[in-house]
């Protein structure tokens, strides 16, 4: 398939870049066009239902839902940065986007990534509270609290990207304008240029200690306290209501970490392309996907304002 593109090699000016896809067979365009359709038609709706019920429903104003809300905006905004474009390589013979367009896109798949860290990280407190300080969980996690926790997510999320961002914009790309990715990806393009990428590799590495480690150290520590406090719990029964209040939140956890890590934390030169794509289309389509429902399928509270929601239309 690269062959098609081999002419932009030769390029002076840099204006776009072509995106290459899955790089599946032609004849399973139509198959995959429709099944990632229908998978963020269904993030989107089920997301924007989430966040629907929560602003609606007084009984689920409390910190856990509202940081519930702040990551089902987040999935919304992080799908629909990726999913479109995706679909249209499906559908186009030739798929290209501005070079402008190009690092918006950068800019905000990491910045979102980003975000999703310091948020989980926030989250992990909330529930280290609710559990270790139940007696004072109301006048530690005010709404005051709260957003102030979900502004800093959102604001650091996208002050960390700016520099690998600046970097990039500053690279020259000689050896190709084809990106063999979905979207324009930060190793991808490392990839095409023609100038040492040592800083840049450097910078993704420290970002990613300070990014995926430092939110995920502030997670494994409340988590930690969580679990010592749930095992001097006498009953099994109060053992296991206790887990469950946190169960979701650690799910989300394992999955969004593991993929964003196995993508970001290798040597380019090691990682191969297909490997790369693989945790891409994880965390980039089935993670915004699989949040909402790992959510409400375990929260009796949510599906219950559901319901609520659905019978006042109704009536």
């Amino acid at each position: 398939m690269a062959t098609e593109y081999k002419g932009l090699e030769n390029q002076t000016s840099l204006t776009e870049f072509v995106l290459i896809g899955l790089s599946s067979p032609p004849q399973f365009h139509m198959l995959y066009f429709v099944m990632f359709l229908l998978i963020y038609v269904f993030t989107l709706l089920t997301n924007l239902a989430i966040v629907l019920v929560i602003y609606v429903d007084s009984h689920l104003h409390s910190p856990m839902y509202f940081f519930l809300m702040n990551l089902s905006l987040l999935d919304l905004s992080f799908t629909s940065v990726t999913s479109p474009k995706l679909l249209a390589i499906f559908v186009a013979e030739r798929t290209s986007i501005s070079y402008g367009g190009c690092m918006a896109q950068l800019y905000f798949a990491t910045s979102f990534t980003s975000t999703e860290f310091y948020l989980l990280a926030a989250m992990a407190y909330d529930r280290y509270v609710a559990i270790c300080n139940p007696l004072r969980y109301a006048a530690i996690m005010d709404m005051r609290v709260c957003a102030m926790l979900a502004a800093a997510s959102w604001v650091l999320g996208f002050l960390d990207t700016v520099p690998p961002l600046v970097l990039v914009c500053r690279f020259s790309f000689c050896k190709s304008h084809v990106i063999n990715h979905f979207f324009c990806d930060l190793r991808a393009l490392v990839k095409l240029s023609c100038e040492d990428t040592l800083r840049m590799e450097v910078l993704i590495y420290v970002e990613g200690l300070f990014i995926g480690f430092l939110p995920f150290l502030l997670t494994l520590t409340s988590y930690m306290f969580i679990i010592s406090t749930i095992t001097r719990i006498r009953s099994a029964e109060g053992r296991w209501r206790t887990f469950s209040t946190c169960a979701s939140h650690l799910a989300v956890v394992i999955i969004f970490y593991g993929t964003v890590m196995c993508t970001y934390m290798q040597p380019t030169t090691y990682n191969p392309q297909y490997q790369d794509k693989l945790f891409s289309v994880l965390y980039t389509t089935f993670i915004p996907l699989s949040n909402p429902l790992i959510y409400t399928l375990r929260n009796k509270d949510v599906k219950r304002a559901m319901r609520r929601l659905m019978q006042l239309k109704v009536g």
